[in-house]
């Protein structure tokens, strides 16, 4: 079996194209495997909680809009 430290090695001596190559194709798997998740918590109601939360805020006026976060901290 290959472990990580024979992986990462491997990782270094690739031409610099290819690791980005490599970083870029990982990183897609990474976030589709990060939308499975959400949909999963979503129709299980794992976020139920956190969306009546926000919901409540919303209602509630208790928010502010992203270009103020943003421009203001």
């Amino acid at each position: 079996m290959i472990t990580s430290r024979e992986i990462e090695k491997a990782i270094h001596q690739l031409p610099k194209e290819e690791k980005w190559d490599l970083l870029h194709r990982f990183s897609e798997g990474l976030w589709e495997d990060w939308d499975r998740q959400i949909a999963e918590d979503l129709s299980t109601g794992k976020l139920d909680g956190i969306l009546a939360e926000v919901r409540s805020d919303i209602a509630a006026g208790n928010t502010r809009s992203l270009d103020e976060v943003l421009n203001h901290g």
